[in-house]
């Protein structure tokens, strides 16, 4: 059976706001597998330990460029706050943007054997990128990028340099911007429910059937507490289905219908989502520092 250390715990508690022990008791259970665990926490707290998890530690910056009907959203990461509000590396981040969207790079590799020069670095954007690394010393890269130039109108919104949206629309420029700003704040996943990835449609299944089977109701009583479950979750992360955050007595869906205005998607970023940062168990380290010195003594 894996082993339960305090790090693991702690990690446990930071991603999900349970209590120390709950969260002990889940790894437990979970033989040390942190995303059963998570889920378990889901199924016995409830959406406080789900929505909680989404927080994200790893550190970055989004940037948006947009040209007409041509856009980018860039997530380029580093490893600490500080750097984020480093001039230099803001300002890779920005041109790296510009350089997706006015070059139409295959992948990550393709943008970074673009020509660009800053600080006297050069003359590609990796060289620029490997020269800021020694310049400010610490490790930044460039994650992933999405292009738009479909034809369609675009809006962006950066809050603050965490987050950033880019919605493709056609019609009113002001409701397209709001819709950008509701996306940031409430972070759907899909347009619509039938636009939900099944993946995440399973998932919730089966937190709502583990959940039914512990509530000890008959099988019809609970099947329907299941589908009721699913269903105010498809609700819950569609953006058409979203109270407006703006004017919360109407769905966006409604509000773009009455601005006669059509979002025909929207992409959303958020530094270090998925990313796992390293957690350091100082005692541990201690420890085992202490262990090696013994043993060479």
């Amino acid at each position: 059976m894996a082993a339960i250390t305090a790090s693991m715990v702690a990690e446990l508690r930071a991603k999900t706001d349970a209590p120390m022990m709950e969260c002990k008791k889940a790894l437990t259970e979970a033989e040390g597998n942190m995303e059963k665990a998570e889920e378990l926490l889901r199924v016995k707290l409830g959406n406080k330990a789900g929505k909680a998890a989404a927080r994200i530690t790893a550190e970055g910056v989004v940037s948006a460029f947009i040209d007409g009907t041509t856009g980018a959203l860039l997530e380029t990461n580093c490893e600490t706050d500080f750097v984020t509000k480093n001039d230099s590396f803001l300002a890779l981040a920005k041109a790296a943007a510009e350089l997706v969207a006015k070059n139409n790079p295959a992948d990550i590799a393709a943008l970074s054997a673009l020509p660009y020069s800053q600080d006297g670095f050069g003359p590609t954007l990796e060289d620029v990128r490997k020269g800021l690394i020694g310049k400010i010393g610490e490790n930044m890269s460039f994650r992933r990028f999405k292009r738009f130039s479909g034809g369609s109108k675009l809006a962006s919104y950066l809050h603050g340099t965490r987050i950033g949206v880019v919605v493709e629309f056609d019609g009113d420029e002001v409701s397209a911007k709001d819709v950008a700003m509701h996306v940031a704040a409430m972070k759907p996943v899909a347009l619509t429910s039938a636009d939900v990835p099944a993946e995440l449609i399973n998932k919730e299944r089966s937190v709502a059937t583990a959940k039914a089977a512990e509530s000890g109701k008959p099988a019809d009583i609970a099947q329907k507490m299941i589908e009721g479950s699913v269903q105010k979750y498809l609700k819950e992360v569609s953006l058409f289905n979203q109270p407006f955050v703006k004017n919360d007595k109407q769905t966006v869906e409604q509000m773009l219908k009455e601005k006669g205005t059509q979002v025909k998607g929207f992409t959303l970023y958020v530094v270090g989502e998925g990313i796992e940062k390293k957690v350091d168990d100082f005692a541990a380290e201690v420890a085992a520092q202490v262990a090696a010195a013994k043993q060479t003594a």
